[in-house]
């Protein structure tokens, strides 16, 4: 397997159960409560929840520039990990990023750490849309952390 382009992290505690954050994070239809960048998420072919396996449309937003991705669930351990990876073009198969949410139990409530890793991008294009990739690097870590505290109103509210 090819090394990512470039990878991040942000960490939270979260002062609700994993089980409770669990639902709200695998529950993409609501990924435009939580993301700066994802506006709408809806299953796709037949899936109706998480499972390794299922997908799922993402509509997303950056600045002028709008685009939808195909995304697959790659890893699902209840109330512990969430991952997916999207891929704008299916035909090719060439995944884009893989998102993984990890969540750790921990006195008072949950570490929950949202991690990416960008795996493919066309030159040009990206630089154009998204500017250079350590821009853009930061602003994924910066929308995955507001993702976190949106997630952390929600469930301690």
């Amino acid at each position: 397997m090819t090394e990512p382009i470039f990878t991040g992290s942000t960490q939270l505690k979260i002062n609700a159960t994993s089980e409770a954050i669990f639902s709200l994070i695998t529950d993409v239809t609501r990924m435009g409560e939580w993301s700066p960048e994802t506006y709408r998420c809806s299953w796709l072919k037949g899936a109706s929840g998480p499972a390794v396996g299922a997908q799922f449309r993402g509509y997303n937003r950056h600045k002028w520039f709008w685009w939808f991705t195909s995304v697959r669930v790659t890893d699902l351990e209840p109330d512990r990990v969430f991952a997916f990876e999207a891929m704008p073009i299916p035909f090719l198969k060439a995944v884009q990023t893989r998102w993984r949410y990890d969540l750790e139990p921990v006195e008072g409530g949950t570490l929950v750490t949202e991690s990416f890793q960008v795996r493919w991008t066309i030159p040009g294009f990206a630089r154009v849309v998204f500017g250079t990739q350590e821009r853009r690097r930061a602003e994924l870590e910066a929308g995955a952390g507001r993702t976190l505290e949106r997630i952390k109103a929600v469930a301690e509210g």
